[in-house]
């Protein structure tokens, strides 16, 4: 990503941008920290939710105070585990959300795991303004759930998934594939088990080594080895055939839902929108006085120094970096050529004052017309089917 320039204080600046951003909750807790997973997650004996409920609501306050013109056009629940929430501390922040920047049309999302799940907090969240479900189910064998450090059985996943789908209309599961040992077959069987389930969208990850988790030490001292890049490849291609074939088409690289039902949040951060970020480590791009240009905001990430912060001066800022029109656009062209449909050429020069063409390397892009693995229009910019596995390496070498 583009270098960000630092301001000297992590101040909030005021702006009267009036228009939609996505509004991002994250409850850092869970019951165990899972060997893959990097993100700012803690395991703790007791949580305080009456003091967490207030101080999540005091922070969308103070960034209220200062961004009064935004329109939320989504509210995500991430984690660490959000089905550990109260259903109070969702209603209650989903509340004030609607009260500062209330859409009637809101999609309000909380991602939930199958050993957390109960049907009357489900029906509680639904009730409390929940309109999508996310279960993070990971994998349908029990071997499998094991290895990922998982608490929950496959029977338990689909229990799960069964609550979910009686309390929400648009429900959503995540699998990891890419697995050690994983086979096309193998794949094959437990896709077309996921997909006989009739939910409107799957998020399909494939098993990556992040730095910092048990799975890297493990990874480095050769505990386990993943599919090399011929076998990585197949599997995505197996997985793009399946899934087309049954109605929920990839509209992103590891996202696939039917028509009209793609998680309209993520999207927000693929196109390049305003977002704020609430809660310990979260991020965020805010309006800035420039055109085109924004504030990238991170919250504190440990919850014991974000909730006195947050207790103390209304919200936990550590950092508030100035983002250049410049760097939005390069930021928008990678996030973008994540998606099926690409980029817009002409909206993304209309919202961030500079061109297309002077933010990515020329030849290559035309290279990558020739060689068939992007397809541009004066309108749009997109990777093809043959383009999308190589997203990484294109990337690298487009905005290079």
């Amino acid at each position: 990503m583009p270098a960000l320039i630092k301001t000297e204080t992590p101040t909030l600046q005021p702006s009267d941008y009036k228009g939609p951003a996505a509004i991002y909750v994250h409850w850092p807790f869970c019951l165990k920290k899972c060997p893959y997973c990097d993100f700012n997650s803690h395991v703790r004996d007791e949580v305080s939710h009456d003091r967490w409920r207030a101080a999540l609501v005091r922070e969308i306050d103070t960034f209220a105070a200062h961004y009064p013109g935004l329109e939320a056009s989504s509210i995500f629940f991430g984690g660490g585990t959000p089905s550990l929430m109260e259903p109070e501390t969702v209603a209650a922040v989903i509340e004030r959300v609607r009260r500062h920047w209330g859409q009637s049309d809101i999609e309000i999302t909380l991602e939930a795991n199958p050993s957390s799940v109960e049907a009357a907090r489900f029906r509680d969240y639904r009730a409390a303004g929940v309109n999508r479900i996310s279960v993070g189910i990971q994998s349908l064998n029990n071997d499998v759930l094991k290895f990922l450090g998982r608490l929950h059985s496959a029977e338990e996943a689909l229990k799960a998934l069964k609550v979910a789908q009686d309390n929400f209309e648009r429900v959503s599961f995540d699998l990891i594939y890419a697995r050690p040992e994983q086979s096309l077959e193998d794949w094959r069987l437990e896709l077309a088990e996921a997909l006989s389930f009739g939910t409107s969208h799957l998020s399909l990850y494939q098993l990556t080594i992040e730095e910092g988790t048990a799975f890297y030490h493990q990874f480095h001292r050769g505990k386990f080895k993943l599919p090399d890049e011929d076998e990585a490849a197949a599997l995505f291609e197996l997985t793009q055939d399946i899934t087309e074939a049954a109605g929920l088409p990839a509209y992103e690289t590891s996202n696939h839902a039917a028509p009209g039902q793609e998680s309209r949040h993520n999207l927000s951060y693929w196109r390049g929108d305003y977002y704020v970020g609430i809660g310990p480590g979260a991020h965020g791009r805010i309006p800035a006085h420039t055109l085109g240009a924004a504030y990238a905001h991170a919250q504190i990430k440990r919850p014991e120094d974000w909730l006195a912060a947050v207790e103390a001066s209304g919200h936990s800022t550590r950092e508030l970096d100035h983002v250049t029109a410049e760097d939005r656009m390069l930021e928008a062209i990678m996030m973008g050529l994540r998606l099926k449909e690409g980029i817009g050429i002409t909206d993304l020069e209309a919202r961030f004052g500079t061109k297309v063409a002077d933010t990515v390397n020329a030849d290559v892009w035309r290279g990558l017309v020739t060689s068939g693995h992007m397809v541009d229009t004066p309108e749009r910019l997109q990777l093809t089917r043959e383009g999308w596995p190589l997203l990484n390496f294109i990337l690298g070498k487009l905005v290079a």
